[in-house]
């Protein structure tokens, strides 16, 4: 990826956002561009490939033993049903489901009858679910996960002393960027430490040079400085709770 040297306070234009590019025009990036006249592109650096029934096998988890699922991600959604058809197993209707959030728990919609299962969540965090599991400290959870499960989840059951079993479902790969080569933008923003080594992996010499690097998330925060990176736009912060609104708070800064 091609980096133009210049001044790290210069004005931002154009910036890169390594995730999808969202499927509404609702998006808060879309409204970020029109309000400061940026160029936004999205393009994700990692994408997810599925663990073959076959090889999940391997791992000898049988589905039938576990009485309560624990659902982090929509992606962790598609594979567990995914993997549960290629194995033959139907999940039984008195199933109980724990998701970290309520848009992942009316996610489970494309799978099953949601009124008619016992389905709970919390705001976003795995903290946020333990008054719920405190109520089932008898179940037996498996977690659908992928092979970069977030660790601070798998702590907080372990630590809490849940009976749990992680089932590697899917895992996150690095996309091929090599389009990217010749581009330059602004503002990089990485939302995850695989999003951000795969930039190396993709381009091992990159250098930052003046481009602002933009991170969500500690873990996230941490692989940026491990690469020797300058982070230039940390979130979430207490007065910019979003990647967008730390953006802009950035962009007004610097305008000054």
């Amino acid at each position: 990826m091609q980096v133009i040297p210049d001044t790290r306070n210069r004005r931002v234009k154009s910036i890169l956002v390594t995730l999808p590019k969202p499927e509404t025009e609702k998006s808060p990036y879309f409204d970020l561009a029109k309000k400061n006249n940026l160029k936004i592109d999205f393009r994700s650096f990692i994408h997810v490939e599925g663990v073959p029934a076959k090889e999940f096998r391997k791992d000898k988890i049988n589905l039938a033993d576990f009485t309560a699922i624990i659902f982090t991600s929509k992606n962790a959604v598609d594979h567990f049903y995914r993997v549960s058809e290629e194995m033959r197993y139907e999940v039984p209707a008195d199933m109980k489901y724990f998701c970290i959030s309520e848009t992942i728990a009316l996610y489970l919609q494309k799978y099953i009858q949601y009124r008619k299962r016992k389905i709970f969540f919390g705001k976003q965090t795995s903290t946020d679910l333990a008054e719920v599991l405190k109520k089932h400290t008898t179940e037996k959870f498996l977690y659908p996960c992928s092979d970069v499960a977030a660790e601070e989840t798998q702590k907080f059951l372990q630590d809490n002393g849940y009976d749990f079993k992680p089932a590697v479902l899917f895992r996150t790969v690095c996309s091929d960027l090599s389009d990217l080569a010749e581009v330059f933008y602004d503002v990089i923003a990485f939302f995850s430490p695989s999003s951000v080594h795969s930039l190396f992996i993709n381009f091992p010499n990159f250098k930052q040079n003046a481009t602002r690097i933009a991170a969500f998330g500690a873990s996230t925060h941490k692989a940026v400085l491990e690469h020797n990176l300058i982070l230039d736009i940390p979130a979430p912060t207490p007065n910019a709770p979003s990647m967008t609104m730390a953006i802009e708070q950035y962009i007004k800064q610097i305008e000054k």
